[in-house]
């Protein structure tokens, strides 16, 4: 299968306000001269995005301020992105987090995270897959899961179980493909230093975290060269073969105790005054 080009194509993104969503745009803009469909909940970033991007990487670029924990919203970013027919692929990078212990997680956080990073990006794979199967044009679609789908994150429980099922979904959909011109990547990052993991609970993990640029190049990498999973950084493949290796419980445990001692360090600079 062929590599996809990007160039004067329109590629949907979304999660593109800020982290890895908004340097991945920046990439596909000036690197790539990819036309953009842009989607986050804050309007007004993405309209700051844009104005950036036509003015200095001239390409076009539209707007869909959405709010994927909501269906109705899905539909309506599908609808407008799909509109006319000229799509040709899709990175679906939106998702949220929480770091901490289960039993602190709020019912409705839990709640809009399962809603953002598993229902929306079913129903988007789904609909992205039925209009490239039907129209068998070229295309592809990228799943932004992550490192955690492999190896659950104690403290991270319930994000970890959300990437887990990402990583499934689009390994096992992949194969059910009949568009020899269309592919589905899972990409699996571990870390990432985003606006995400900026804030203090993540400030004892902050030496494990992979610059955001880094993570977006390897990423777009493996999108257009149609990578059926990826994991980026040298260490981190090394490191998943290595733990491969090893019983999921002893792994599952280390990861705890290094998240622990991370909420640990987070809990204690709350408490200062």
């Amino acid at each position: 299968m062929k590599r996809l080009q990007l160039h004067n194509q329109w590629v949907l993104l979304t999660g593109a306000s800020a982290g890895l969503g908004q340097e991945m745009a920046r990439q596909l803009a000036f690197e790539h001269k990819a036309n953009l469909i842009i989607v986050a909940r804050r309007a007004e970033k993405l309209e700051l995005l844009k104005a950036m991007l036509e003015k200095e990487a001239g390409v076009q670029v539209r707007v869909i301020a959405a709010d994927l924990s909501i269906p109705a919203d899905v539909e309506r970013v599908l609808d407008q992105s799909l509109a006319g027919g000229q799509l040709y692929g899709a990175i679906l990078n939106a998702g949220l987090t929480f770091f901490g212990r289960h039993t602190d997680l709020p019912w409705d956080h839990f709640n809009a995270m399962l809603q953002t990073n598993v229902v929306s990006v079913l129903r988007m794979t789904s609909r992205l897959v039925q209009h490239f199967e039907s129209s068998g044009k070229e295309g592809g679609v990228m799943v932004v899961s992550s490192m955690a789908a492999l190896y659950p994150v104690p403290y991270q429980a319930a994000y970890s179980a959300t990437k887990a099922f990402l990583l499934s979904f689009a390994n096992a959909l992949s194969h059910e493909l009949q568009n020899k011109q269309f592919s589905i990547t899972a990409y699996t990052p571990a870390g990432i230093a985003t606006e995400m993991t900026e804030g203090e609970a993540f400030h004892g993990l902050k030496s494990w975290l992979m610059p955001v640029q880094q993570a977006a190049k390897e990423g777009l990498q493996a999108f257009i060269t149609r990578k059926h999973s990826y994991i980026p950084g040298v260490l981190n493949r090394l490191g998943s073969k290595f733990m491969h290796l090893l019983p999921k419980r002893f792994v599952a445990g280390q990861m705890g105790k290094i998240y622990y001692k991370a909420l640990l360090q987070s809990e204690a600079a709350a408490k200062k005054p």
